[in-house]
């Protein structure tokens, strides 16, 4: 179950905001039990790409076996 502060994995591209399937978030809301979640997505010097309100299909949690990528945003 993904929680408050978890590091969440992008499955649904979101092109109109920047950012593409495999991008990496924290979460800083969980809604209604798990049903959404509110995501902050970074750069790696810690500047925000974007806040949003994402539904359960449109992330995953992270795993042992991720593999982080690393683009020009």
């Amino acid at each position: 179950m993904i929680q408050e502060l978890d590091t969440v994995i992008l499955v649904k591209g979101r092109s109109d905001q920047g950012l593409v399937k495999g991008d990496m978030g924290a979460v800083a809301m969980v809604h209604d039990g798990g049903k959404a979640f509110e995501v902050e997505f970074v750069t790696l010097a810690g500047d925000t790409l974007g806040v949003l309100t994402l539904t359960a299909d449109e992330v995953r949690p992270n795993t042992a076996r991720d593999v982080p990528q690393v683009r020009v945003a």
